[in-house]
């Protein structure tokens, strides 16, 4: 199905599937004169999809009036089934349908229901060119969730920063008391303390790179670099050196040497956990030689060969932390 194209095609469809729910105001369907002042929610109403894809749904794609924004009502959509009046309105406390009595119209109010969540379902071509056509556009916000990205990255460097001062202290108590009799559990706690340290520090790389990562979005807005949904869904999807250079020029002297460090980060450390922990290197290959297993090295390049037993310079987790 092309839209707007097949349009019309859609439209008959979600009518066969919603029917016999018709617009109250051009059917003229008769109702209490205080009925949208006095309707009440119906339970049910709690499982409609949200609000924005009944809008578009009734009003943009199939026609039906809007009565517009009351005292804690954003819209108001009145629809008739067999001959009944019905609202479908997005008030202050969340979108609902409401009835006259909730009780003795409970069965059909969960017909209602049912219907229009499948004729959600069947409406998702028209979402989708919705959202593709307003994406070409600038009118759009960006949410920036830069504090709250920036709070785990803090969280974790803190949890980090005390995982190693237990490990500190711990290696203090045991050159204080070691002895034959406690090896073995000595060197448990500390294998433990090691691996835990290490987790939190892989833990907090990957959050500082999440945080530069949407910061350097919102940058590239700022700077004019991104116009248009599409755009910062292209920049969104791409990885993380392009968006560095969509935010900062790598050319200049003071700032290659972060971006060449911070990538190498990146690839050793970030990517070993995000990519199936294929070690820092990639080195979860062996080859068989003459001198054992010998590590063999996915190097990412490019150009040039794909692998390697020479490893790049390898940073580790507490350096990289600095």
């Amino acid at each position: 199905m092309t839209l707007p194209n097949d349009i019309d095609i859609l439209k008959n469809k979600i009518q066969k599937i919603l029917n016999p729910i018709d617009c109250a105001v051009e059917k003229g369907t008769k109702a209490d004169k205080d009925f949208l002042f006095k309707a009440v929610r119906a339970d049910v109403g709690d499982d409609l999809p949200p609000y924005y894809l009944i809008y578009f749904l009734f009003v943009d794609l199939l026609g039906f009036k809007n009565l517009g924004r009351f005292e804690k009502v954003a819209w108001s959509i009145p629809i008739d089934y067999n001959g009944v009046a019905y609202v479908l309105e997005h008030r202050k406390l969340g979108m609902g349908l409401f009835v006259a009595d909730k009780e003795s119209q409970k069965k059909e109010c969960q017909e209602i229901v049912r219907k229009i969540n499948n004729a959600v379902k069947v409406a998702k071509p028209y979402f989708d060119w919705v959202a593709n056509e307003a994406a070409k556009d600038s009118q759009l916000n960006v949410l920036n969730h830069s504090l709250k990205l920036y709070d785990r990255y803090t969280f974790l460097i803190e949890e980090y920063k005390r995982k190693e001062q237990e490990s500190i202290s711990h290696n203090n108590t045991v050159q204080e008391s070691w002895n034959f009799e406690n090896y073995f559990s000595v060197y448990s706690d500390s294998q433990k303390l090691k691996k835990e340290k290490q987790w939190l520090a892989l833990s907090a790389i990957d959050a500082f790179y999440s945080f530069t990562e949407h910061i350097f979005i919102h940058a590239a807005i700022l700077k004019g670099s991104l116009l248009t949904g599409e755009d910062v869904e292209r920049l969104a999807q791409d990885n993380w050196a392009n968006k560095f250079k969509a935010c900062l020029d790598v050319q200049n002297k003071l700032i290659r040497p972060h971006y060449d460090k911070l990538g190498l980060i990146k690839k050793q450390v970030r990517n070993y956990m995000a990519h199936g922990a294929f070690g820092k290197n990639g080195e979860a290959f062996q080859i068989h030689s003459k001198v054992g297993a010998v590590p063999l090295l996915m190097t990412n390049q490019k150009s040039g060969s794909r692998f390697s037993i020479q490893p790049d310079t390898e940073f580790e987790e507490k350096e990289a932390i600095k």
